[in-house]
Order: structure tokens, then C-alpha cells, then sequence
């Protein structure tokens, strides 16, 4: 099992990143702030006007650590890699069930299997909560129309069929998200996902949360040998990570949606910490997002029951857990792809 690395995130702009033997150094107006052996990370996330290296670069690729480029605001930009070591073969069987309808609604379907039963169960743990009488009942009632789609889902067959019973799944999910906000609706609110701009406080938080999960779900498919870009559930697109974001959906509730409930239901995070663009969109300013990588560097640390081992991992492996059971269910290991089920 791949150990649970640490990925350094360098928010502060104007920082410079070097190679100091075999390690990463963080320059910031020539003074060194911070010394990382390679060997503790996993990978190197910069934000915004964040320089490195040739020869840091270099390093990061012979071990193995992928160096990512991000706006300031969390999208992404590039991401540097040194020389494929997947398997071929698998590679080659990956591309063959992308073109195979067939093969590629039965990873699908899994996935949004996966996706609806975390989302019903993160609902259904608020109305634990709830003390709104009213609030409780909206929960109840997504709830309920959750478990249909459960039902509709496994027996459904086509992949554009798939895709349409997600899409009504996530509308229902996020037309009760408002009521799992404990806070000032004032400060939080959700009317409804954005995105490129995010136009509120709390799309803005679980974009950036979103990104992140997204670049560990990527990284972690790169390790078993799968490409990351050729998925079953989304579409092909040129520079987006289809397959990563596949496997993102069954984890997004439970990872990245209770986090960034979490973080705001604790005021861990503050509304003023977000600010709104001239074009509309609300950024995160550096403050708040330490705060929130700080958070999510944490919830990777938890353990948690996995529900196919049966072992105790952290969270933070359920990406990788998750990327070896894809690539040995399409290599012929497993009858199925077992998803993430969170209880």
C-alpha cells in the first residue's frame, strides 16, 4: 500500500522554489523559509506567482513527485511529471473500454452508484442534527428521492441514461445543501452550485476543496498506470482529467462537501475571508486558504472502515485504494469496480 505522503502547498506569492540537494527549498526574497526532503512528499502544489527551478523540477520528476501549477485561486494551470511508468497493457485495455459502451456504463454506473449513496448519507446524518422541524423534513424527503435513484441507477444500462439519472441526483442533493449550513445565512449561503466564477462564499470554498481532491485523485491514478484523462463517466475533453474526475464524484460528498460544512459550521473559516471580484466571482484570501489546506492535510490524516478491505486506512489513501481497484477490475483482477461507500 502506497504510504500517506505529505503535498506541500506554497501559497506565498513571489516565493521561489530550488533544489538544496535532495531536498525542496522555499526562497522567499533569497531567504530560505522552508528545507522539505523529496522523499516526504507526494507532490508539490504552487498557487498563483510561484517560480521553481529547472533543476527542482528535474528532481521532482526522477522521484516521482508531481510539481502542480495553480492560479492563486485554485484552477488549474499545468502539471509537471516526469516519464510515464504505467503499465501499457493496462493503458491499452483502459482506451478499449472507453470506446465499448458496455464497459464503460458498468464503471459508470458503479461510480454513480457510489456517488448517490454518499450523498444520501451525508443527508441523512444532518437530520440527526437538525433541530428545524421543517429543515429536517426537506432532508427526509431528498433522502427518500436519493434511495429511488439508487434503484433507477443499478438497473439502468446506457451511459447517456446514466449521465441523466446523475445530473437529477445532484440536483436534489444541492437543492437541500442550504439547510446542512449552520451559520449566518447572511455570511453562508448556497442558492445553487458556480462555478468559473464561483459567485458565492460557500461555491468558492467547495470549488477549492474540489480542486484539491481532484489533483489527489489524479496523482493517484498516474501511480497504478491508469491515464488520468480518459474517463467513462465524463466526456473526453482536452485537458481535463476525466477519469480522475469519475472517481472524485463518489468521494466529493463525504471528503470535500463535509469538510467545507465543517469548516464553516466551526466558523473555522469567516466570511470575511472571502472577497468578490470586479467580474462577480468571490475569491478566498491567503489567510483563509492556509486555513483550509491546513483542514484538508488534517481530514487526510483520519482513518476510516474501508468498506471493500474491511481495514482500517486514512483518508487520504482512499484515492489510491480506489485507483487499484479500478485498474485491477479492468484488468481482469476483479468481477467488479467496487465504489467508495462511506457509512
Amino acid at each position: 500500500m502506497k504510504q500517506l505522503l505529505n503535498t506541500l502547498y506554497v501559497t506565498t506569492q513571489g516565493a521561489y522554489l530550488a533544489k538544496d540537494g535532495e531536498a525542496v527549498a522555499v526562497r522567499v526574497e533569497q531567504e530560505t523559509k522552508l528545507r522539505v526532503p523529496i522523499h516526504t512528499l507526494s507532490s508539490v502544489v504552487c498557487f498563483g506567482q510561484v517560480s521553481c527551478s529547472p533543476f527542482l523540477m528535474g528532481l521532482c520528476a526522477e522521484s516521482g513527485v508531481a510539481l502542480v501549477f495553480l492560479t492563486e485561486h485554485g484552477r488549474f494551470l499545468a502539471r509537471v511529471q516526469g516519464p510515464v511508468s504505467g503499465n501499457v497493457l493496462l493503458r491499452r485495455e483502459q482506451y478499449r473500454w472507453a470506446d465499448r459502451d458496455e464497459r464503460a456504463a458498468a464503471v459508470a454506473r458503479t461510480v454513480v452508484i457510489g456517488k448517490i449513496a454518499n450523498c444520501r448519507t451525508v443527508l441523512l446524518r444532518a437530520i440527526r442534527e437538525k433541530t428545524d422541524t421543517a429543515g429536517a423534513q426537506e432532508l427526509e424527503q431528498a433522502g427518500r428521492r436519493l434511495g429511488r435513484l439508487l434503484e433507477t441507477v443499478a438497473g439502468a444500462v446506457g451511459l447517456e441514461e446514466i449521465r441523466g439519472h446523475e445530473g437529477d441526483a445532484a440536483r436534489v442533493y444541492f437543492d437541500v445543501f442550504d439547510q446542512l449550513i449552520g451559520v449566518s445565512k447572511e455570511e453562508f449561503y448556497f442558492r445553487g452550485r458556480s462555478r468559473r466564477p464561483p459567485l458565492d462564499n460557500m461555491n468558492a470554498l467547495l470549488s477549492f476543496v474540489y480542486t484539491l481532491l481532484v489533483h489527489d485523485t489524479t496523482a493517484a491514478l498516474e501511480a497504478v498506470g491508469l491515464d488520468p484523462a480518459v474517463g467513462y463517466l465524463h466526456r473526453d475533453r482536452p485537458g481535463r482529467p476525466s477519469l480522475g474526475l469519475d472517481l472524485v464524484e463518489e468521494m466529493r460528498p463525504v471528503v470535500a462537501d463535509r469538510l467545507a460544512l465543517s469548516l464553516v459550521n466551526r466558523r473555522q473559516v469567516q466570511a470575511s475571508g472571502f472577497q468578490k471580484t470586479e467580474g462577480g466571482g468571490v475569491v478566498m484570501d491567503d489567510a483563509t486558504r492556509k486555513e483550509v489546506l491546513v483542514a484538508y492535510q488534517k481530514r487526510k490524516q483520519e482513518e476510516i472502515l474501508h468498506p471493500f478491505l474491511q481495514e482500517r486506512v486514512a483518508f487520504g489513501l482512499v484515492p489510491h485504494i480506489q485507483a487499484t481497484l479500478l485498474a485491477r477490475f479492468i484488468r481482469g483482477d476483479l468481477d467488479g469496480y467496487p465504489s467508495f461507500l462511506w457509512k
